[in-house]
């Protein structure tokens, strides 16, 4: 039997195990990942993180997406992996690890984690796509993965799956695709986003790296200024902090809430 937990991270919610043995033997991760992850058939979760040893930080991840894709980055599972390191004496209170995207590092307290995020790309702004019909005006950034970023009036009219989907496959983002954020703009402070993942393949309850992109897409059209606070479909407020070096947002942390939901062991019949 495979020992897992599980937590989630402002709805976001992930299967994590503890390889720093490298003893896990299950084949391919990638299919072993869409298969934990389906919902009513196995544990169920929106990706899995395998924690490892790293010989340049305190240990290194690999993320799975729930179909099984390996994500560079995921800043809802980057909380959960901080806690569940300091939880399991991984790592310590500040820490660091190794990602696709780079070097992350984070603070935990007590069931609050701040995590750094690497500097995104420069914003491309008001692009325009046309799909079935449909015309979307859109800003894209890569904040560790790329998101693409329209911005609603009533965000609790939109059709996330439909048009989400549209936005997600596009030919304009091919061939990596991107994960399609809607964002409704609060106040100065204040923003409500909503996600249609890449991987996932649907709307999720939040998406970490998605509500960086919304408030740094929102900070360069000038409408919010740091730090941000993001309402998301789960019904949890999370912070986002940046400077705004010069139109070009740097230091970049997502803070919030992380729960510890269970911890259980896989029998073979739960991946076979």
């Amino acid at each position: 039997m495979i020992e897992f937990y599980k937590m989630s991270g402002s709805g976001n919610d992930f299967i994590i195990i503890d390889n720093m043995d490298l003893s896990l033997d299950v084949g391919d991760l990638s299919e072993f990942a869409r298969k934990v992850c389906q919902q009513k058939i196995s544990v169920g979760a929106d990706g899995l993180v395998v924690i490892e040893p790293s010989e340049i930080a305190d240990f290194k991840w690999r993320f799975f997406n729930s179909d099984g894709s390996m994500a560079e980055m995921c800043g809802n599972a980057a909380r959960c992996a901080a806690r569940f390191a300091y939880m399991k004496g991984i790592a310590v209170q500040e820490m660091s690890w190794e990602t696709i995207a780079g070097i992350i590092s984070a603070e935990v307290h007590d069931h609050s984690v701040k995590v750094k995020l690497t500097d995104p790309s420069p914003v491309e702004s008001n692009i325009e796509i046309q799909t079935d019909g449909q015309k979307f005006i859109l800003d894209s950034i890569d904040t560790g993965v790329p998101h693409a970023v329209v911005f609603v009036d009533n965000i609790d009219n939109c059709d996330i799956f439909n048009d989400g989907h549209k936005i997600r496959f596009h030919e304009r983002f091919a061939p990596r695709g991107t994960n399609a954020d809607f964002a409704a703009v609060i106040d100065r402070h204040n923003i409500k986003v909503r996600t249609y993942e890449r991987g996932v393949e649907n709307e999720t309850l939040a998406c970490g790296t998605g509500m960086v992109a919304a408030a740094l897409t929102a900070a360069q059209r000038g409408l919010v200024e740091s730090p941000v606070d993001v309402l998301v479909q789960s019904g949890e407020t999370l912070r986002v902090y940046f400077e705004n070096q010069n139109g070009l947002c740097r230091e970049i942390y997502l803070e919030g809430r992380v729960k510890m939901v269970y911890h259980g062991f896989l029998f073979e019949e739960a991946y076979k």
